[in-house]
């Protein structure tokens, strides 16, 4: 490449695009702002890493609480970064008065929902309610909490499939949390026969199905509630204890609902 050619790139990225804020912006400005852009939040999401899997690691916290402490500090450090490097760039950040009272508009309008779950991912992450690694229900989703992020929560489902939930939904919903208490979880499975069965026959069938699911836990033993004697039908309840964490209520109830019609059959015993 000879000197004019280099004089010619030269004068190309010197040329003056638009004005800021008092500041002449031209091609070689925008690309270094640009630059300096992408290695602020290249940094931030390193730092956040570094920090979730060295420093926080070291003071024996939970990965949840390691994340949300690593998501905090990545925005304080994009927010501190972006400051600098406008200033750096001789933008006047005074001249960002009228842009903010514009954006505010917007954020009534258009931006309402993004910010909303902005600050709903800032209270999951202080208050939480849910972790990684919990197994939860809600707007009809049950899977495992895989990340929590400042606008999304991440959950895995038993498909292998991962729904991003708005984290709005954690502060306006009701959330089933089966590991908040990381205890054993009682499920409930009804079942009804006709009129006239023998009440101790189908409790000892009830029981012995549990038993023969692997996911009911022996202690505390499950057990037979008789909820209703009158009209066409009996109404009994089966109540058995597991951990939420082995699988889904759905699964379980699934196999203890086979185990129960399998007995019912094998003794000729009619559902209600």
């Amino acid at each position: 490449m000879d000197w004019d050619s280099v004089r010619h790139v030269l004068q190309v990225v010197d040329i003056r695009l638009f004005s800021f804020g008092g500041i002449d912006f031209t091609v070689s400005s925008l690309l270094k702002l640009a630059l300096a852009l992408v290695v602020l939040f290249w940094l931030a999401a390193r730092l956040r890493q570094w920090m979730v899997a060295r420093v926080l690691l070291r003071f024996q916290m939970d990965l949840g609480t390691r994340q949300a402490i690593g998501s905090i500090v990545r925005y304080l450090v994009l927010i501190v970064g972006l400051l600098v490097i406008l200033q750096n760039a001789g933008i006047d950040l005074t001249t960002f008065n009228v842009v903010a009272g514009a954006l505010g508009v917007g954020v009534g309008f258009g931006l309402q929902n993004v910010f909303s779950n902005f600050i709903s991912g800032l209270i999951v992450m202080f208050e939480r309610p849910i972790k990684v690694g919990d197994r939860i229900e809600v707007a009809g989703v049950e899977g495992v909490v895989h990340e929590i992020g400042a606008r999304r929560t991440t959950v895995v489902t038993n498909d292998n499939v991962a729904i991003l939930l708005p984290n709005q939904r954690f502060i306006t919903d009701n959330v089933v949390n089966l590991g908040y208490l990381q205890r054993a979880v009682r499920l409930r499975v009804p079942v009804n026969v006709v009129a006239g069965t023998d009440v101790e026959l189908v409790r000892r069938l009830l029981l012995e199905a549990a038993a023969s699911v692997d996911r009911v836990m022996p202690d505390p033993p499950p057990s037979v509630l008789l909820l209703s004697l009158g009209g066409a039908t009996m109404s009994f309840e089966l109540v058995a204890w597991y951990q939420p964490a082995a699988g889904t209520r759905q699964q379980l109830q699934s196999e203890l609902n086979y185990a129960i019609s399998a007995r019912l059959r094998a003794h000729e015993i009619r559902n209600g």
